[in-house]
């Protein structure tokens, strides 16, 4: 089986002027394809290379010498998740279930909204803020480089990347303004409450 790098899910500038079709044609285009030709250039003839990305990553991520191969899939799949964690006119709360749950295991909408942003601003160096399923539990994660919360038997619900090359063509260094416009303008509260 051939990896292949998924279709976003809206027009490379539909999240303008919040994230531009110049960052999403680097992010996208070069970032995320290289993950994707990298991880079959890796996988070429060998065992993983019919498996799913979820085994891939899950078998990789237990043996240091696939350390290439986890990066490169954990990317991808990363990646992917992104996308789909936001929406054209994004932003706003939460409803159903979600909203529930939200302010049972964080007090509130605002606290779980502090909790993400300092995950997401405090992360050192390249990496990911989550939200999580945790047993029966929300929290807030966040996970350096390609490292993701299935390794950790945890259920991503929604991500935010905070990786340079996510932010800094729109940005520049200022990664909390990103980190809060992504949870005011574009998060994809939908894609969230199905995955939970």
């Amino acid at each position: 089986m051939t990896f292949t790098l998924p279709e976003l899910p809206y027009a490379p500038n539909a999240l303008e002027p919040h994230l531009s079709a110049n960052t999403f044609s680097f992010h996208y285009n070069k970032h995320h394809q290289a993950y994707v030709t990298n991880l079959n250039n890796l996988v070429k003839d060998t065992p993983l290379a019919s498996a799913s990305l979820e085994d891939v990553i899950k078998e990789s991520a237990k043996d240091q010498s696939k350390a290439g191969i986890f990066n490169n899939a954990a990317q991808v799949w990363n990646h992917t998740f992104y996308w789909n964690s936001m929406k054209p006119n994004g932003g706003g709360l939460p409803s159903g279930e979600l909203a529930k749950k939200i302010d049972k295991d964080f007090g509130s909408f605002d606290a779980f909204k502090e909790a993400f942003k300092q995950a997401g601003v405090t992360q050192f160096g390249s990496g990911w803020a989550w939200l999580v399923l945790e047993g029966d539990t929300l929290k807030v994660t966040k996970t350096p480089n390609a490292d993701l919360p299935m390794v950790h038997g945890q259920k991503a619900l929604l991500t935010c990347d905070v990786w340079e090359h996510a932010y800094y063509l729109d940005y520049q260094n200022r990664r909390p303004d990103y980190v809060a416009t992504f949870l005011d303008k574009l998060v994809n509260w939908d894609f969230a409450a199905k995955n939970l």
